[in-house]
Formats: structure tokens, C-alpha cells, sequence
């Protein structure tokens, strides 16, 4: 019995970090600026990214007509003009997650380095940790928009089917110059996750760990569920949720809670899900619950 209550009170007392994090107005400081502008001149094509690939509409029909017709030559020429811009496209956004690796890199470098703990950090770098949930946000926004759009997948099949005809017959195209062998193969297997710019930070995360054999792993999950725990605070504290002048920021919120819950969960040996997790899951699910259905069960699917 008094094992219990020590387990009770101790819950009741580690409520973690509670400080508002302003995700709406963080400015950087002299000593984030240097990584803060680096980040930030990837950051900014961010949106012109999800853009692209909300308009992203695929080569479906003129793949299915080239298929069903392979003697006609008109088609398949048209299936073709159709896939190469596509896959060049589909390039720019592979090349776009490994600037988002390297800016990540940075990023926990910063937000992880002694003397200082994850919290510290994590308050007294506000523009940093803004980044770094900007981040986040628009990875679940891309995989978001990549999981509901099959033709991505299709479009780079029928490309390297027809890449790797011709090589047979020992013809060599154009846009082989453009995306050649290697970078097909790279290119496959990032759009072979149904996830692949979580999984990008997920590798770049467990490399950061890797690479820094002196820091130990806990400053860095330490720093994953520090802003887990932040953004749950904020959400279902009124004094915080009333200092964010719009709904978006909620939105935003939510959206980092989450993404940074799955990358916790991929990087820390036992996972965000045990007992032994720093998260507050069952506080970050309800958090969740209380919105409007239609806002989080994307989220809450992701989290499943």
C-alpha cells in the first residue's frame, strides 16, 4: 500500500515540463541565428513542396491505355511524356527530405548539446524548437497527402519498367541524365514507406544518436518527449490554448504532439507505447479525443 501511494504521489508531482512554447511569434536569438537561418532557407520551400504534391494528379489513364495497347506506339509515347515530368518532380521532393535530414542533424544537435537539458533547451531556444516542430508539421502533412495518392506510386513503376526495357534493348533516354539508375533506386525505396518523411527523420534521428557515441540517447528522447509533453500541455491548459491567436496553431500543435510521439516511438529502444515511456500517451490521446472528430482522426489513425 504505501508503494502505491509513493507511485501516486510521484505521478501527481512529475506533471513534466509546463511552459508555453510560442509557436506563433518565436524569434531567434544571436546565439540560434546561425543554425536558425540555416533551417530556415530549407523551411521556406516547405510549402511550395506540399503544393506540388496536392496537385500532384498522376499518369493513371495514359499508363493504362499504353499498357493495353503496347503496339501502339503513339500511346506508349504519350505514357511516357506524361511519366517523365512527373518523376522529375518526384525527385524534387526526394532530394527535399535529404535537405530535411541534414537540417534535423542540426537541429538536435542544438537542442541537445550539455550543459543544458532538453527543457532548457527547449524554453530557452523557442525560434529552434519552432523549427523543429515546423518540421515535423510539414512531414505529416507530406505523408499525409502521399498515403491518399496511389498514382505516385504507380507513375515510378511503370518509369523504371520502361527504364529498365530500354536498357535492354540498349537504348539510353534523356531523362536518364535526370534521374539515372542510382537515383531511381534511392528514390524506390523512399516511395516504398507509406511514411517516407517520417521515416527520413526517423533515420536521420537514429543516425544523430549513432554518430554522437559521447551524448547519451536520453538527451536526445529526452528531447522528443520533452516537446511531447509541451504540446500536450499547452493544449489542454486554457491560459495556454487562449495566448495562440488562432485555430491553425491548435491544429499545429496537435500535429507536432503527434509527429513527435512517432519519432519517439521509432527511435527509443522500448518505444512511446511502454510503461517506461517519458510520454504521457493516455493525456496526448485524450488531448486528442476532446477535439472535433473530423480535426485529429488522421492523427489518431497515425498513432495507431
Amino acid at each position: 500500500m504505501g508503494n502505491l501511494l509513493k507511485v501516486l504521489t510521484c505521478t501527481e508531482l512529475d506533471q513534466g515540463p509546463n511552459f508555453f512554447l510560442d509557436f506563433e511569434n518565436a524569434q531567434p536569438t544571436d546565439g540560434e541565428r546561425e543554425v536558425w537561418n540555416q533551417i530556415s532557407a530549407v523551411l521556406q520551400d516547405s510549402e511550395s513542396m506540399l503544393a506540388d504534391l496536392q496537385a500532384y494528379k498522376g499518369a493513371g489513364q495514359e499508363i493504362r491505355d499504353a499498357i493495353q495497347n503496347p503496339n501502339d506506339i503513339q500511346l506508349q509515347e504519350k505514357a511516357w511524356n506524361s511519366v517523365c515530368p512527373l518523376v522529375v518532380r518526384l525527385k524534387r521532393f526526394y532530394e527535399f527530405s535529404l535537405r530535411l535530414e541534414k537540417a534535423l542533424q542540426s537541429l538536435l544537435e542544438s537542442l541537445t548539446c550539455p550543459p543544458y537539458t532538453p527543457t532548457q533547451h527547449l524554453e530557452r531556444e523557442q525560434a529552434l524548437a519552432k523549427e523543429f516542430a515546423e518540421i515535423l508539421h510539414f512531414t505529416l502533412r507530406f505523408d499525409e497527402l502521399k498515403m491518399r495518392n496511389p498514382a505516385i506510386q504507380n507513375d515510378f513503376s511503370y518509369y523504371r519498367r520502361t527504364i529498365s526495357r530500354n536498357r535492354i534493348n540498349n537504348m539510353h533516354l534523356d531523362i536518364e541524365n535526370e534521374v539515372n539508375n542510382e537515383m531511381a533506386n534511392r528514390m524506390s525505396l523512399f516511395y516504398a514507406e507509406a511514411t517516407p518523411m517520417l521515416k527520413t527523420l526517423s533515420n536521420a534521428t537514429t543516425h544523430f544518436v549513432s554518430e554522437n557515441k559521447t551524448l547519451p540517447i536520453e538527451n536526445t528522447t529526452d528531447c522528443l518527449s520533452t516537446m511531447a509533453s509541451v504540446c500536450k500541455v499547452m493544449l489542454e491548459t486554457p491560459e495556454y490554448r487562449s495566448r495562440f491567436t488562432s485555430e491553425e496553431t491548435l491544429m499545429f500543435c496537435m500535429r507536432v504532439m503527434v509527429g513527435v510521439i512517432i519519432l519517439y516511438d521509432h527511435v527509443h529502444p522500448v518505444g512511446a507505447f511502454s510503461k517506461t515511456s517519458k510520454i504521457d500517451m493516455k493525456g496526448c490521446i485524450k488531448v486528442l479525443k476532446e477535439q472535433p472528430p473530423d480535426s485529429v482522426e488522421g492523427l489518431l489513425n497515425a498513432l495507431r
